[in-house]
């Protein structure tokens, strides 16, 4: 069967494409059988002109044959209307399907999935990928199996009126396309290489641009411009090599198929010499030869982007493959405990937790502490089931994480991470997207608890103020701030912070630390950070090292015990003392 489920996949098609697709290729079969039968108008013009050239008889009469022609130009007319309506016009709906179904796909997958990609990777897969398979949904695959099967119906047609000049216009079909697709293992080997640079260029281009102020600073400009032009050549070189190799086959079948002409003319010419066929049987073929070639033309002209999209459909498919985190959307927790037995999680082949074990209670302040690469900040991402654990049980409330769905369960947590993402916009819709609806009155509230305001009178606008693309206006401390009233606005019972203080100079934090006290009180807070003032107000503290937990207490208990946390204070204290 043509179509269907592997159809789809083949070409990344959702449902409603592929029955696009159907009625594109529909259309083709229609527009190409009508196309031949204007010829059979022609034929019999041609028969009755030859019949009075060469018996005398008396030209027909004009009406029958204008009539013809103008019925043909309105079916023609109509035909090709409806072909181009639901080869092109309706195809390109698909593109914003796909698009609007990764963009689906994409939040629905944990972040181990966005681990193994980069940026650049993704943003060619939902912008170039698409673009590339939109070309191929609206200018082959219509014309390319609506060729086919229109084909296939006159080649029936033309074997049966005489099979030796239906063999002699047909043979170069099946040896043309039998030498395209032969290449296309050579082909895809260069596509690949040509479609790896590309993206390195568009990795290359996107580093140098976010680290464009690292290299400035290191006086670095020339030799990183220099590698972008270095991985430009090559990725030109692939490029044209791949597409001169695919261009050879493709002429080449083209001149092969083109061959039938000939051959159609030299077995006609001997069967006439033979007295086995008249000249009008010769035309009749001749004239059938150009129309069986014809559903072709754009398509062999365009096969190389059905042999290039092999790589867009694998990496479309790779996301749609992905299996998505799933759950209940039911979460009736009993309080907000979290609480880790035996959590094991490793990121590939690396363990980066193993049987990890502790409880951040309903109403306190629990801090991660431990060396960088301890798992403090894996812990948190796991609560909130931004990844999923691979042993043990990690539970919020008494209820498994991996049984409710991530959006669900993250309707009970407010996060602010170390890494702040702002959004270009004002500072009152920055703050909002903590809690949308939320009104200007609670917006501003939260923005004072978190000592937004002193900064934002300055600003001439206000909370109004456009603050550019991830907050570049502002700086790391101001925009830490907006993360905080945001997360302070969501008023989830959970709240995580993530290195929220890291930013923010001593009296800033101070304040923050002030309000997020007040604030937070009855949630249950799970802290993460490295410098121990910031902890010494908890009531728990974890400590984390090798992924594993090798303390756990109130700051009073670890100091006394003298062990890694006590150690880690003391280190911090003498570095407190150091000075240029």
């Amino acid at each position: 069967m043509i179509f269907g489920e592997r159809f789809r996949a083949k070409y990344a098609l959702s449902e409603a494409g592929e029955a696009n697709v159907k009625r594109g290729v529909l259309w083709t079969v229609v527009t190409n059988l009508v196309v031949m039968a204007g010829i059979g108008i022609l034929y019999l013009l041609m028969q009755d002109y030859m019949a009075t050239l060469v018996d005398g008889a008396a030209l027909p009469g004009a009406l029958p044959y204008a009539l013809g022609v103008v019925a043909f130009v309105a079916v023609s007319f109509l035909t090709h209307l409806r072909q181009y309506h639901y080869t092109y016009s309706v195809v390109y709906d698909e593109v914003g399907h796909v698009r609007t179904a990764l963009a689906e796909r994409l939040r629905r997958l944990p972040l181990s999935f966005f681990g193994h990609r980069d940026l650049a990777e993704l943003t060619e897969t939902m912008m170039s990928d698409v673009d590339r398979l939109e070309h191929v949904w609206s200018h082959v695959l219509g014309y390319l199996y609506g060729g086919y099967i229109s084909t296939a119906i006159i080649a029936v047609m033309v074997l049966v009126l005489d099979w030796r000049l239906g063999l002699a216009c047909l043979w170069g079909v099946p040896v043309a396309f039998a030498l395209l697709f032969g290449s296309r293992k050579v082909f895809d080997a260069y596509a690949r290489r040509a479609k790896a640079a590309g993206l390195a260029v568009a990795d290359s281009i996107q580093e140098t641009l976010e680290d464009m102020r690292e290299i400035r600073a290191t006086n670095q400009e020339a030799r990183y411009l220099a590698g972008v032009d270095d991985l430009i050549d090559e990725s030109e070189r692939l490029q044209t090599a791949a597409e001169l190799r695919i261009g050879i086959f493709v002429n080449a079948a083209s001149v092969i198929m083109r061959l039938g002409m000939a051959t159609t003319v030299l077995v006609g010419v001997g069967l006439i010499l033979s007295g086995q066929i008249d000249f009008m049987t010769l035309f009749m073929y001749l004239l059938m030869v150009t129309r069986i070639y014809a559903p072709f033309d754009q398509s062999l002209a365009l096969i190389a982007e059905v042999f290039v999209s092999d790589v867009s459909v694998r990496r479309l498919n790779e996301v749609f493959d992905a299996p998505v985190a799933t759950g209940s959307e039911v979460f009736a927790p009993q309080g907000h405990d979290i609480a880790f037995d035996r959590v094991g999680f490793a990121y590939g082949e690396e363990a980066v937790l193993e049987d990890v074990s502790f409880v951040a209670r309903e109403g306190e302040v629990t801090a991660l502490v431990g060396p960088s690469g301890s798992g403090k900040s894996t812990c948190a991402r796991l609560a909130a089931r931004l990844w999923d654990h691979d042993a043990g049980s990690l539970t919020v409330g008494g209820v498994e994480v991996l049984d409710v769905d991530p959006e669900t369960l993250m309707g009970a947590f407010s996060m602010v991470f170390q890494d702040v993402t702002l959004f270009d916009d004002t500072i009152m819709e920055n703050i909002r997207l903590g809690r949308r609806g939320a009104t200007d009155e609670e917006v501003l509230a939260a923005a004072a608890a978190a000592n937004c305001d002193e900064f934002v009178g300055r600003l001439a606008d206000g909370y109004a103020t456009q603050i550019g693309e991830n907050g570049a206006r502002l700086s790391g401390g101001e925009r830490q701030r907006i993360s905080i009233a945001r997360a302070l606005l969501k008023d989830a019972p959970i709240v995580l912070l993530d290195e929220a203080t890291a930013s923010l100079d001593v009296e800033n934090e101070t304040k923050v630390q002030g309000a997020l006290s007040r604030l937070l009180a009855g949630k249950t807070v799970l802290v993460i950070a490295h410098r121990m003032r910031t902890v010494m107000g908890a009531d728990k503290i974890v400590v984390l090292e090798g992924g594993r937990v090798v303390e756990q207490g109130t700051p009073v208990e670890l100091l006394a015990a003298g062990g890694t946390f006590a150690r880690m204070v003391e280190l911090q204290g003498a570095n407190a003392g150091w000075s240029v």
